[in-house]
């Protein structure tokens, strides 16, 4: 039950949803790529895939200069494989998740962060 709740814990706020959108739309983003697509401050971001990335939702990787961050396709846990598979097909009517959806082709790295 552990793990369960901890999946339900992190999907319970509506910007790590917010997130987990964004990259199913994009394989990898960055920290300031996810804060100006949300207009959160880096260290709250931070928090919020640190508490994905805990919960097997979201795996970091560094790359040079950036920690790019996409889905767990590792199967992080059977509750983390089954939601990721679920929140594909929820949501994406949602006005948020739309503009979400609007907005993110635009949204560069080389553009709004600051190495």
């Amino acid at each position: 039950m552990k793990y369960f709740i901890k999946v339900m814990k992190a999907l319970s706020d509506p910007n790590r949803v917010k997130i987990i959108k964004m990259l199913q739309q994009r394989e990898n983003l960055c920290v300031c790529e996810i804060r100006a697509m949300l207009n959160l401050s880096q260290p709250t971001v931070s928090n919020h895939l640190k508490v994905l990335e805990e919960a097997g939702l979201v795996a970091s990787e560094k790359e040079k200069l950036w920690v790019n961050y996409r889905l767990d396709s590792t199967g992080g846990s059977l509750y983390s494989t089954a939601m990721l598979a679920q929140l594909e097909n929820w949501l994406n009517e949602t006005p948020e998740v739309k503009e979400i959806n609007r907005l993110l082709p635009a949204i560069n790295r080389n553009d709004i962060c600051n190495p």
